[in-house]
């Protein structure tokens, strides 16, 4: 099914494997990852995922068949969402937002393809939704979470730079705030003061915008447990790479904490 012309969405191919059957769903954004997401939704399966969850693939325009339908459909997950339209990472996201909305979940949980992240704690996440929590932030750095392997760099731009701006922005203190493994409330999403399809969230400035504006709002905000382990050797799996992505990072982070992203102002 072709989706098109929708405001702040861009335009997606839509398949449906099977109806809704959990009152949230998990949002996988990927584009090119090989066998790591085919491994990650085993994982997933192993460890019951899907009786919590409906499962959204939320895909860039794969081109090496990890995104397969058939394939999909056997590891359980219920839609795989094509962007054919323009933007990268809050793009996808924006196609799996409108999507799982429109379907009527009660929250969303969002988390990278690249099966560094511990998918098996997505029952922590509803837990905290069920709670009438808002925001809930994966963090590796929280007790209970596991940070194996992270590269010196990243662990570095963190905890020293990427969370302290976030925390200052949010005025609430966040320890992981790269993390895109969280969840958020359909209260959060549908705010009139949110608004989070938009087209200027074309990379990672929805992920950015998301992590603050909860707080900011007064809505409910906390922290969960989760493990974020990278590969001893090898290409460090990533879509932020070199000096020209970090410097893009720190441009989001400061227009989002200038405001730049607020309704009001855009």
């Amino acid at each position: 099914m072709t989706m098109d012309n929708l405001p702040g969405v861009p335009n997606f191919e839509l398949e449906e494997f099977f109806p809704r059957r959990r009152g949230y769903c998990l949002l996988i954004p990927v584009i090119n990852e090989n066998g790591r997401i085919t491994a990650q939704l085993m994982r997933g399966l192993r460890a019951g995922v899907p009786k919590w969850v409906d499962i959204a693939v939320c895909d860039g325009g794969s081109t090496d068949g990890s995104v397969a339908p058939e394939r999909l459909k056997k590891l359980g997950v219920r839609a795989l969402l094509v962007k054919t339209g323009p933007g990268r990472q809050g793009a996808q996201l924006r196609t799996g937002i409108w999507w799982a909305l429109r379907e009527g979940y009660k929250g969303i949980l969002t988390i990278d393809g690249n099966n560094k992240d511990s998918i098996e704690s997505v029952p922590r996440f509803i837990e905290k939704l069920r709670e009438g929590y808002d925001l809930v932030q994966g963090s590796r750095f929280v007790p209970g979470g596991l940070a194996v392997n992270t590269p010196a760099s990243r662990l570095l731009a963190v905890r020293a730079l990427h969370a302290p701006l976030t925390s200052l922005a949010a005025g609430h203190r966040f320890t992981d705030t790269t993390n895109a493994f969280r969840a958020y409330s359909r209260q959060y999403l549908t705010h009139p003061a949110v608004q989070p399809l938009r087209n200027i969230f074309s990379g990672y400035e929805l992920l950015a915008y998301l992590s603050t504006r909860a707080t900011q709002l007064g809505l409910r905000a906390c922290e969960v447990p989760v493990a974020r382990v990278y590969p001893k050797t090898g290409k460090t799996p990533t879509k932020i790479k070199g000096l020209a992505g970090n410097w893009d990072l720190l441009k989001i982070l400061a227009a989002n904490a200038m405001g730049a992203y607020d309704p009001a102002f855009y």
